[in-house]
């Protein structure tokens, strides 16, 4: 029987990737978005390109208040669950509003850890499950560009080490993903270095090797692993001169 995946935050350029890689590979798919109407013609090509099963769902990551519900909802309940949610805009922007401030913190940090505590609690009881996060390599250190942003992922990335360290006694396994720079709307006003930068699809290769193979933490291009360890290396009394 085929299993099925859950992608949490299903209308971004990454989430679409992800559908189409899994459901290349005979996974059904339930797709969950804020704006779910957004989602119907992604489960049309799903469906029909690969003969799969798909669903769309209502999702909305900051209204945690409906998050058991939504998860109550699903049926079947997803073997793999995959959050791509996160939220970024410019960092001076984010710090002078207050709703943007709470909007990057909710979305990249609060609302993946509520729904999946959630998801956790389920496939802990059942000891079977795999949960995916997609984290960020601006989470390894502080930078004055972007540290919001940057702060909710390290969060996150916390977090999704210290559930991996739990549920690994239950036999769920917890994959978390550091992409570093990829092509996507959420970061299409970025003059982003072209050597160093992912393609969605990219992500979603690698990711579902990561499953396959039940990784732990995984870097999209293998460069990012040494690039983050050199910028965790510099002294903190150099660092802050940077301007990075």
């Amino acid at each position: 029987m085929p299993s099925t995946v859950l992608i949490l935050g299903a209308t971004s350029d990454m989430a679409v990737a992800l559908a189409k890689k899994f459901a290349s590979k005979g996974h059904n798919i339930q797709l969950a978005a804020r704006n779910a109407d957004r989602l119907k013609p992604l489960q049309s090509d799903l469906s029909i390109r690969y003969n799969i099963t798909s669903s769309i769902h209502e999702f909305d990551a900051v209204k945690f208040e409906q998050h058991q519900s939504f998860w109550d909802s699903l049926s079947p309940k997803p073997d793999i669950t995959i959050s791509v949610m996160g939220y970024m805009n410019d960092n001076d922007k984010v710090i002078a509003d207050q709703n943007e401030t709470l909007k990057t913190i909710h979305t990249n940090y609060s609302g993946p850890v509520s729904i999946l505590n959630i998801v956790a609690n389920d496939y802990s009881a059942k000891e079977q499950g795999t949960i995916v996060g997609i984290s960020s390599v601006a989470g390894m250190r502080g930078r004055q560009s972007n540290y919001i942003y940057g702060s909710a992922k390290a969060g996150f990335t916390a977090y999704l080490s210290g559930l991996r360290n739990k549920l690994f006694h239950q036999k769920v396994h917890v994959l978390t993903v550091l992409p570093g720079f990829v092509y996507t709307k959420m970061t299409e006003h970025l003059n982003l270095p072209k050597l160093l930068t992912a393609q969605p699809e990219n992500v979603a290769d690698a990711v579902y090797k990561g499953v396959q193979k039940k990784k732990n933490v995984i870097f999209v291009k293998w460069f990012w692993r040494w690039i983050m360890l050199i910028i965790t290396s510099i002294p903190e009394f150099m660092f802050k001169k940077k301007k990075l």
